[in-house]
Formats: C-alpha cells, structure tokens, sequence
C-alpha cells in the first residue's frame, strides 16, 4: 500500500477527546494490549497527530504520529499498528517467518506467498482468514511487514503452503516507514533458536519462489541460496546482539547509550537558535539520529522509562532547562553548553560504512521541490461539491475540480442537446458560478468558461515535496517569483531572483 509515495491532505494535534476514543479502540482492536501498554501507545499528554494522506492508489488512510514516528493507521474503519510499534510489542500480532532475501521482493508492493514461509519447529501459528499478522525474518523476531492472512492455518497446511498467504500492507523500508525516524529493526531473539539444517535450508532457498504481484502491475519470482548464518549477518535487518559477556545489565547498557546519544545531539546537532525546541522533535530528530550504527535506543527499556523522566533527570543536573509553553506540550527553552558534561565529551568516531554513506549522499545532486496548485471548497461552493463526497475546507487538484464539475453537469442533464459545447445553469451552478447581476441574464456557459470560472471562485492552496519528505499543504496563492537582471559597476550582468511575499511561504 504504502511502495509508493503518498499525498498528505492535512495534518492536525489530536483532541483530547480523540486521544480517549483512540485508545479504547487500541484496547478493542488488540486484546492482548494491556491498558498501560496502550497508554503508552497513546500518550495522554506528549505530542500526538493525526495525518490524513491518500495512498497512491487512492485509498483514504488516516495515519496516527507520536514522537515523529507513525505508529497506528487506520483504513475502512479498520486499525493496524505500524513496523515501529511492532518493534515495542513483537507479541501483538501473531508472527510468520520468512527470509531476508524476500524483503526487497514485500518492499517493492509483492504478496507474500507461501512457499516463502518458513514453517518452525513448534508449527505454524493458529490464524483465521482475514486475520492480522506480522512478518519476521529468520533468525530475528523483530516484524519487518504487516499483512493479512488470505487462508487459514489449516487451509495453508492443506494446500502444501502453495498459493498467496499473505495480502501485506505496510514493510520495514516503504514510504511510511520512511516518514519516522527510519531506524533499522532492533534485535530480537527467537523464541526457538535451534535452526534447521544448512543443507536442507539450501534445497529449500533453491526452491522458494515469490510470485507476488508488485504495486505496478509486474509479476516477480524470486529464488536466492543464501544460507542462515548469511541471512542472520544482513546489515539493517539483524541489528547487533549485545555481548553476552558484557558484566552490565541491558537496562545499564541502555542508560549508558542513552546518555551518549543525549549528550552527543546538544554537542553536535542543537543551536542556540533552535530553542525552544520540542521535546518530541528533540528525540525524533537529534537524540535517535546520534545512536550508534548497528544498535538500537529503546527508552522503554532503559531506568527512565520515559522521556519526560530522563529529561527532568537533565534538568536537575542544570544541563537543560525544559518548559511547557502549551498545555501538555513541553520543550526544551534553554541549554547550558559550558556545563562540564557537554565540554567534556568525546564524540565518537563514525564506522567506515557510516562515512562512506555521509559521502555519498554528500554526492547526490540537489533536487528541487515540486509544487502543485491545488483548490480549497469554499462554503458558497459546497452544494455543487458534496454530491461528489466533498465538503467545505476539501483540498482537489484541478484535474479533480474539472472531473467533478463534468460528472456534475451530465449528472443532472445540463449539456446543451443541440451544441454540446454549452451547459445549461441550474440553480446551484447560478449561485456558485455567477455574479448578482448575471444571474436573471445568463442561462448557458461553454465548458471551458465554466470550469474556469469555477476554479477562479475555489480557494487557492498549493503542495510543496522536498524529496524524501512528506508533502506540506498551504492555503494561500504561490509567492510569486521575481527576477531582476542588474548591471554591476565591473560591466558584467547578474541575475538577482528573489521569491515576493515569503511571509506567506
């Protein structure tokens, strides 16, 4: 669903209201969340929004972001928890192994088919079709997809575990993991460690084909022979497993990169003029961006628990100063760079494979934004609208408003029977579309003044995409750009491009 880039419409905080409501439906959705869990899923009073975006296919999709990471979506009333939430709770769906070489193939929009299951020891879990189901990768726990069961258990058994098992939604890798942090799957053990035999794992990678059909319509088969350990050492999708003859305990262990990572993002990433910044934006965009290559930062799993804790913790040590400048949103006002714990820190050294990336994206050429007109549906406009699903306040491209407007007219019958350029008026077009003193005058329009002087009565707006980012929607006309050419005094020209109005940009 999500192999392609997607459209935002809006983006919105949560209401209070709407926090409550969510949570009870994360408790009835998934009955084994206990109530603290779901709590946490839904914080009552850390930042938590609400992204309304269109998939490329069309499809309405609500998206519920908490501390810059998507955690929840919901589509046709239905809701599904993301591969960042799976990571937290790995338990909350019942989980289908497959291997890492078919990760690509579920990223690229593939089914998962069921000879690239990989059956354990301990069998197949007990699933419904229809049911949800998480996708993990051979020797981690740690759920790289989200999918929905095609067959039963015992339909898949039947069957000899041919045919599609799995319709999946949403990977590790595809562009809604992409608008979070982007980390990489942490490390989770399996629940039965003992793997299958090297040489029967080879006959079975030699026969295991994926016949998923791809978001663009193309068929692919994939077949590969790596063998376990090969799979188990894939760089971004094992993680690293902590040493286990390391003396300090993993809750030592994670206040310790805690710690690093805090002091490392006010050393090297936060500016005096960043402040006040957002505790949520803090994490999301310093505190996890300065952790480690290969390890992975769970506050959860660290003494501080939350946070909000480890923040105050900060603050006593006189560090940070944190603030909250809005009801139940707190940010960080003021930092303390002299403080001998900041001075006296060492940043450490990137691995080769961590510079080799920095240089190579130093390398990429630039790109410029794309930026689209769009239309807002005023209140005056919302009766020629609504029949077509959209009420006052909807964002259509143009294309969209024109098609509307045509489905409108043939609707109602309003084409002209002898010149089918005219379009006969109705009322509701009359009160759109017209001036007070047209009105009694004007019964017909061609189609091309019609829709223009339908989109000059809509309400600009316009889409700006960076590249790799989530598209920004404004109300308001396009700046204009001017271009001036001046004559300096060494006789040479230069052109001199400013954007007008950049208030409004």
């Amino acid at each position: 669903m999500f192999a392609k880039a997607f459209r935002v419409k809006s983006n919105t905080a949560i209401k209070g209201s709407d926090r409550r409501k969510l949570r009870a439906d994360v408790t009835a959705a998934f009955p084994t969340l206990g109530t603290d869990q779901a709590s946490e899923l839904v914080p009552g009073k850390e930042e938590l929004n609400i992204v309304k975006l269109y998939a490329h296919r069309g499809d309405a999709v609500t998206v519920y972001v908490s501390g810059g990471n998507p955690v929840l979506f919901e589509l046709e009333k239905n809701l599904y928890p993301t591969v960042y939430t799976l990571w937290s709770y790995p338990d909350l769906l019942p989980a289908f192994t497959t291997w890492p070489l078919v990760l690509e193939k579920l990223v690229g929009g593939a089914d998962l088919m069921l000879p690239g299951i990989v059956v354990p020891p301990a069998g197949l879990p007990q699933v419904q079709k229809g049911d949800l189901c998480a996708i993990v990768l051979v020797g981690n726990r740690a759920p790289v997809a989200i999918g929905v069961a095609a067959m039963s258990t015992s339909e898949m058994l039947t069957s000899g575990l041919k045919g599609r098992g799995f319709s999946v939604l949403h990977t590790y890798e595809d562009h809604l993991w992409q608008s979070g942090d982007r980390s990489s799957p942490p490390f989770i053990a399996p629940l039965t460690p003992d793997p299958p035999d090297v040489s029967e794992e080879q006959d079975d990678m030699r026969r295991l084909t994926l016949e998923g059909k791809e978001e663009n319509g193309e068929d692919q088969q994939m077949c590969g022979e790596k063998t376990l350990p090969e799979a188990s050492e894939d760089p971004g999708i094992g993680g690293l497993n902590p040493d286990p003859a390391d003396s300090k305990t993993l809750q030592e262990q994670m206040d310790e990169l805690l710690q690093q990572c805090f002091l490392h993002a006010l050393k090297c990433r936060v500016k005096k003029t960043d402040l006040p910044l957002l505790t949520s934006t803090f994490l999301g965009s310093h505190v996890f961006s300065c952790c480690p290559e290969g390890r992975q930062l769970d506050i959860k799993k660290s003494s501080y628990k939350k946070l909000s804790k480890f923040l105050q913790q900060m603050q006593q040590e006189q560090i940070i100063q944190v603030k909250e400048l809005s009801k139940g949103v707190e940010s960080i006002v003021a930092v303390d760079w002299k403080h001998p714990r900041i001075t006296s820190f060492v940043i450490p050294e990137p691995s080769p494979t961590s510079q080799t990336i920095q240089e190579g994206s130093r390398e990429q050429p630039y790109h410029p934004p794309d930026i689209k007109p769009l239309y807002c549906v005023p209140a005056s406009m919302s009766l020629l609208f609504q029949e077509s699903g959209h009420k006052k306040g909807s964002v259509l491209e143009g294309s969209e408003v024109r098609m509307i407007i045509i489905n409108y007219a043939k609707k109602n019958d309003l084409v002209d029977a002898d010149n089918k350029n005219l379009v006969h008026l109705d009322p509701i077009l009359c009160d759109c579309i017209l001036e007070k003193s047209e009105q009694h005058t004007v019964m017909k329009l061609p189609w091309d003044n019609l829709l223009t002087r339908c989109l000059e009565k809509l309400q600009p707006a316009y889409q700006v995409t960076f590249p790799g980012q989530e598209p920004i929607v404004k109300k308001g006309k396009i700046c204009p750009i001017d271009i001036t050419l001046a004559q300096r005094a060494c006789n040479k020209k230069k052109n001199i491009s400013f954007l007008g109005n950049t208030s409004k940009a």
